[in-house]
């Protein structure tokens, strides 16, 4: 039965690949699981409210994962958030911690890592 009040792990990434996998991996761990293909798709459809861990991709078209973050701590948004990079640059993590972000998350992704970081930011 789907539970409307049921908190969520909100995955925004442009690759369809990537959600989908995601996705089964975290409701296989007994997540429920949004996935958005954009942070524009995001903004304009997420509850908030529902949100209780963010997973970011950094290189997406349109709006970046850290563009997306900061639009959402500028609105007073603090939802625990992981971001995913392909190289993790000094410039890249820099900034993702100025904006709170809890891990940053190098590809591939090492499944038990992010189910753990996952964990912990949900608790």
């Amino acid at each position: 039965m789907n539970n409307p009040a049921r908190r969520v792990v909100a995955v925004v990434d442009d690759d369809p690949g990537v959600r989908e996998s995601l996705r089964f991996l975290l409701e296989t761990a007994g997540h429920a699981v949004e996935t958005y293909e954009s942070g524009i798709r995001f903004l304009a459809d997420v509850n908030l409210g529902r949100v209780a861990c963010l997973v970011l991709d950094e290189r997406m078209p349109q709006i970046t994962g850290l563009d997306l973050l900061a639009r959402l701590r500028g609105q007073g948004v603090a939802t625990p958030t992981l971001l995913i990079v392909s190289t993790p640059g000094p410039a890249v993590t820099r900034r993702a911690a100025e904006l709170g972000v809890r891990q940053v998350l190098e590809k591939p992704l090492a499944q038990d890592d992010l189910l753990a970081q996952i964990e912990a930011a949900v608790a």
